[in-house]
């Protein structure tokens, strides 16, 4: 047989076989006519599903090459906003029972459906009675005929609306795979949506879609994987008589910050709240989310303990973690209480936007705290946040070689912020404890420190200009830095005129310190201030301006021992005036002039004052006391 033989009999057989399949669609258009198709691919759509379309378009029914019907403008549920509608519902059908004009529907399509699900007060939707008719449908005593096992979502669009709590969520282009339950009993939907302008993966199993309906437990798989977020649950779902749900969550953000915006949250005030993870036993029951066996970690911080979240009403965390070691310096890295140069108060504006949109009621506790450069032991923390007011008690913190307690609270008043502070420092560093808090460097040894204020205003420096409240320290075995009282009494007794020196060096050892202060307004006053050592003494009396960060004391120094038998101690009248970051102590001129007996019957014999002044003025300079021009411009 040649070769033009074999193609010969080969393109008889290809057209033998075109005319028998031309044949057999012919007769499946005359066996099958357009109406019948419509009638059983609609009553197919309803002995499998239970529900029963609402055809509001034209039907278009195509048996060759492939065999379809479709059905224009669909809707279900009554009235005018129905729980579905669709621009198209398609519907595929099996080849072979066509061809003995039986119509089988092999899959579904809905094209660019609108999924409205509207929950009213009493927590009923407008879904109900098609669940029902579809649960009918999927029940014990229903027949199952062999049905399409395969539904699809193309381009759709999902409203949630629950009116009496004000909430809307929409899910827009939803592309959903829907494994119908045609053979097992299980439901699986997997597919695509676009959720607050992000697209998200999406799958969900339900392992019974018969008890599903009825609102009997069953097991209940779900995965959502977006860019904002990662979500996996495995468990089981009921509701009757309310929904409950159990399981296992597993969450994860690369930024939590993010992820609370994009839920609707406003911005959260200072740093951090950056990559999260979560993983829980969870239970929900009503509007009470409970968090069991937590693992919980942010910005590089591990926590487990429990938690609960209320969603019922006004939204509510509450819950106890408890850490080995945590590092809050990504949340106080944005708070700035000095500006740049560490002389000033800041003027920025205190931000707490954020703090509205939530209850909170938690309690921390950890074995190591750091906190920019600042490390404390074990610490015990209560933070408690109501409408917009955060208040953060500290039960106890081992801080600076002692121990801290007391309260913060902090409340958004929208134009300012109120601040509320009472703080205990207990047998504590002094060096660092006031050089960290405060900014005073001046003073070593271990103390105790109580301090109790109020004020209001937008900005750290409008604070200290409103604080209110007062203040005591208590220090023992320390010294006071950058002035050696001893050396200075001891020459000035020696020679009250012999020029100021360099006063601002040296140290001053003492065995107690004792400071009560009452503020007012921002500015503290001197109720009492002793400084009592084996070699000097001191009594201060004054002011100091908070917001300025200035002094204007007056005080008398004293040696502690005669420097000669019989003698009563040296002592001298001093000013301490300038900024408390690097203050200026000189003795006062008068009492230098009297003390010197050269000078001072010069003093006395001069009646009138401007020569009074004049030759005082003169004697200031020499000794290196400030001049009144000098005082005047500071």
């Amino acid at each position: 047989m040649t070769a033009a033989t074999g193609f010969k009999r080969l393109g008889l057989a290809l057209l033998a076989a075109c005319g028998l399949g031309g044949a057999v669609f012919a007769g499946a258009e005359l066996l099958v006519s357009a109406d019948n198709v419509r009638r059983q691919a609609l009553d197919e759509i309803r002995n499998v599903t239970g529900l029963d379309p609402i055809l509001r378009g034209p039907s278009t029914v195509n048996l060759f090459p492939t065999g379809s019907v479709s059905f224009a403008d669909v809707a279900l549920g009554d009235g005018a906003h129905p729980a579905l509608t669709a621009e198209r519902l398609s519907a595929r059908l099996r080849f072979f029972p066509l061809l003995i004009g039986r119509v089988e529907i092999a899959d579904v399509a809905l094209e660019h459906p609108k999924i409205s699900i509207d929950l009213s007060p009493d927590g009923d939707s407008n879904w109900a009675g098609l669940i029902v008719a579809l649960a009918r449908s999927q029940g014990p005593a229903a027949k199952r005929p062999k049905a399409f096992s395969e539904m699809r979502i193309d381009g759709g669009r999902v409203v949630l609306r629950d009116v009496a709590a004000g909430f809307s969520e929409q899910l827009d282009d939803v592309n959903f795979s829907v494994a119908w339950p045609s053979i097992s009993k299980t439901f699986g939907a997997t597919g695509r949506f676009v959720w607050r302008e992000q697209p998200m993966d999406a799958s969900l199993t339900l392992a019974d879609f018969p008890a599903a309906l009825a609102g009997n437990q069953t097991g209940l798989k779900l995965r959502l994987a977006g860019a904002p977020m990662k979500a996996a649950f495995e468990g089981a779902i009921s509701v009757r008589p309310t929904i409950k749900i159990d399981g296992t969550l597993a969450a994860d953000s690369p930024s939590l910050r993010d992820l609370l915006v994009w839920s609707g949250h406003k911005p959260l005030p200072g740093g951090g709240f950056g990559r999260f993870s979560i993983k829980a036993q969870t239970n929900v029951a009503g509007g009470t989310i409970a968090l069991s066996g937590v693992n919980v970690e942010l910005d590089g911080n591990t926590a487990e303990g429990v938690l609960a979240f209320a969603v019922d009403g006004r939204k509510t965390l509450q819950g106890t973690l408890a850490s080995d070691s945590l590092d809050l310096t990504p949340y106080v890295s944005t708070v700035r209480l000095l500006t740049g140069n560490q002389h000033e108060w800041s003027a920025t504006r205190i931000g707490l936007d954020g703090l509205s949109d939530l209850d909170l009621d938690l309690r921390l506790s950890a074995g190591k705290v750091l906190m920019s450069n600042a490390s404390f032991g074990r610490t015990a923390i209560a933070a408690n946040l109501r409408s917009g007011k955060l208040m953060v008690t500290v039960g106890e913190a081992q801080a600076y070689g002692g121990v801290i307690k007391g309260s913060i609270a902090l409340a958004d008043r929208q134009e300012h912020v109120d601040v509320q502070s009472q703080l205990s420092l207990i047998d504590v560093d002094l060096e660092s404890c006031l050089g960290q808090l405060f900014g005073l460097r001046r003073l070593t040894g271990k103390g105790n420190i109580a301090f109790s204020a109020e004020g209001s205003g937008d900005s750290v420096l409008a604070v200290t200009q409103a604080l209110n409240g007062t203040a005591t320290l208590t220090g023992h075995d320390g010294t006071l830095n950058g002035l050696n009282i001893e050396q200075l009494l001891r020459r000035l007794e020696r020679r009250p005129l012999s020029g100021g020196g360099e006063f601002r060096s040296g140290k001053t050892p003492f065995d107690k310190l004792e400071v009560a202060l009452k503020i007012v307004n921002g500015v503290a006053n001197v109720e009492d201030m002793s400084l009592n050592g084996t070699a000097v003494k001191l009594a201060v009396n004054g002011s100091a301006s908070i917001p300025l960060r200035e002094l204007d004391l007056k005080g008398n120094a004293a040696l502690a021992v005669a420097s000669r038998p019989g003698a009563e101690p040296f002592s001298l009248p001093f000013i301490v005036q300038g900024s408390w970051d690097d203050p200026i102590m000189l003795p006062d001129p008068d009492a230098l002039i009297r003390r010197s007996g050269a000078a001072a019957p010069l003093l006395d014999a001069i009646r009138d004052q401007n020569a009074r002044e004049r030759v005082k003025s003169v004697i200031e300079r020499f000794t290196g006391a400030p001049t009144a021009d000098a005082q005047s411009k500071q």
